[in-house]
């Protein structure tokens, strides 16, 4: 095989790895984020019912007037949601995810197969994430995004270490 031929098989190795790098980089931190997200929990919501304090995340869900009767938690973890070029402006699921699972399929599927080079967002809408973020949730005294920026390094380590020399 000739040096031009080698250069060239490298080179399209090269892009093909990177795809797949950033293709689990953006899943990982999707994921991430998915499975960080509270999933309501009324019992842990100090005086919910009676209006409780704007520090509640309780009274964010009964303000946003996601909270009632036949209440099911899980919509803010349903609400993320990927894009590239720009982000999803206010665009809400109208959906509820304990598990996690769908949002990371849908989160996954969303991902182009040349995901190198493109801007990729993960976005959430729901009128009270920030007051998750902001540590208004037990289940996340630290946030969502937080924690996966920490969590960054490791996250493009495994990616790369995961593909093929």
């Amino acid at each position: 095989m000739s040096f031009a031929l080698d250069i060239q098989k490298f080179a399209k190795k090269c892009v093909s790895n990177s795809d797949l790098v950033v293709r689990k980089v953006v899943l990982d931190i999707g994921r991430s984020l998915v499975e960080k997200t509270p999933v309501g929990n009324p019992s842990l919501w100090e005086g919910w019912e009676k209006g409780g304090a704007a520090k509640n995340q309780g009274h964010w869900l009964v303000k946003a007037g996601f909270v009632g009767e036949g209440y099911a938690g899980g919509h803010a973890r349903a609400n993320w949601q990927h894009s590239t070029g720009a982000p999803i402006q206010v665009d809400l699921v109208d959906a509820r995810d304990k598990t996690g699972q769908p949002t990371i399929d849908k989160i996954e599927a969303s991902i182009p197969q040349k995901a190198a080079g493109l801007v990729h967002y993960i976005t959430n809408s729901v009128p009270y994430i920030q007051a998750l973020e902001d540590g208004h949730s037990k289940q996340a005294p630290h946030g969502m995004v937080a924690t996966t920026e920490v969590e960054f390094q490791g996250i493009v380590d495994v990616a790369v270490s995961k593909v093929s020399k």
